[in-house]
């Protein structure tokens, strides 16, 4: 192996040296995570759960602090900073897992025939390797002179600058009104905020909820203060003297102080194209998490399973348990459990397990003073999936008992 890492270009100092060390001694058996999110993290974890020797070395391009990414986007409310959602440091998370941690460092490319990363430190040769890239946030497309202070939250990062944005501010404009919109929405609402959400669609979250389900969502946020501009799109944003002026396709414009960007996620797949490992919407990859590469894994919201990318904790926490057994010599098929996704919004929560894609069937709705109950069946009265919102939300475990059954 060459590198030219040294203390003086990490944090970890004496300890990055010796796990370097350790990866020239057996890099035939060295497993590299790239990607310092929860899904890489999460692997560390599973992997020293199932062996405390093997060598691995996990390489982020950030601090490598550990933290839950779903957070983010109800944290406001709740007072907490950036700093506080930051549960370990880069160097707690090395010592506590037997790992070498490489902060600051950039892969760059991949050469899968020689089984090496390059970073911009050096290159590192692996046994095994895992992209845990995460996600890039989808470019806005916005025109106009406030176009480039529109700011997206997809990292510690971005928080800590979206803080630092909406600090002795009152306007908030939120583009997107899917899982992440909402949740910032009611976040920001209950923090004192006067929130503007403009949302493609009719009504929030419309490819995961029925319209019964997504616009009592839309009315419970309403009554906590949160403007909807359903069926609009923004198309520029122009700086003010007083902040910006955000112009909707019909010409309709909207005062904010800070524009926020929730439209939707891309799967990070550049560094994997590059290297010649397949790729559709994401990295993709078979239910052991191989890519069509040897040697080469995929886990979290880079990957791609058998056509379905599932940006969600739950299947990354099935995946990393499968992964973790296959790379420590027992090779497992990830196999998802029902697994209904829960949208953080304390105004009207959600739990939803929609039905598999193209299944025949149709919704049953029931609309209670207080929530909202949507179940969908086939043609036999099989329950396939289903949406909860309110006070309905109390019957998901007895739901998802009845399907996994």
């Amino acid at each position: 192996m060459h590198t030219s890492l040294s203390p003086t270009l990490s944090p970890l100092g004496e300890s990055t040296l010796a796990g370097i060390k350790e990866q020239t001694l057996s890099p035939n058996r060295l497993i590299v995570i790239v990607g310092s999110g929860l899904a890489g993290y999460t692997l560390l974890k599973e992997i020293r759960k199932r062996d405390a020797a093997v060598p691995v070395t996990l390489v982020t391009a950030d601090d490598g602090a550990f933290y839950s990414k779903p957070n983010l986007s109800n944290a406001l409310a709740a007072g907490k900073t950036a700093a506080a959602l930051a549960s370990a440091s880069a160097e707690k998370m090395a010592t506590e897992q037997n790992a070498t941690v490489l902060t600051h460092t950039r892969v760059t490319a991949i050469d899968t025939q020689r089984q090496r990363i390059t970073t911009g430190q050096g290159e590192i040769a692996y046994g095994k390797l895992v992209l845990a890239l995460g996600a890039d946030p989808i470019p806005h497309g916005l025109a106009g002179s406030g176009a480039v202070d529109v700011l997206a939250v997809n990292d510690l990062a971005d928080y800590a600058a979206f803080r630092g944005a909406i600090d002795g501010k009152k306007r908030i404009t939120v583009l997107g009104g899917g899982l992440i919109g909402c949740e910032f929405a009611n976040d920001l609402v209950h923090a004192g905020f006067a929130v503007d959400v403009v949302h493609l669609g009719d009504w929030p979250l419309e490819r995961l909820l029925p319209i019964e389900a997504g616009q009592r969502l839309a009315d419970s946020l309403a009554m906590l203060g949160v403007r909807w501009h359903f069926g609009r799109s923004g198309k520029s944003v122009e700086a003010a003297a007083n902040g910006y002026r955000v112009v909707l396709d019909n010409g309709e414009a909207i005062e904010a102080d800070v524009v926020l960007s929730a439209i939707g996620l891309r799967p990070r797949t550049q560094l994997a194209q590059t290297a010649g490992i397949p790729v559709g919407r994401g990295i993709q990859a078979d239910r052991l998490l191989q890519t069509g590469t040897a040697n080469v894994y995929a886990i979290g919201d880079c990957v791609e399973i058998e056509g379905l990318n599932l940006p969600y904790v739950q299947p990354l926490m099935a995946q990393a348990r499968a992964l973790a057994a296959t790379l420590t010599g027992a090779p497992t098929p990830v196999a998802y459990p029902a697994m209904p996704v829960m949208v953080k919004t304390p105004a009207h929560p959600v739990a939803a397990l929609p039905p598999k894609a193209g299944a025949a069937g149709g919704w049953n709705v029931e609309c209670g003073d207080t929530g909202v109950c949507a179940l969908h069946t086939d043609g036999s009265g099989r329950l396939q999936g289903f949406v909860l919102t309110g006070s309905e939300t109390g019957r998901r475990n007895a739901l998802v008992r009845e399907i996994a059954a």
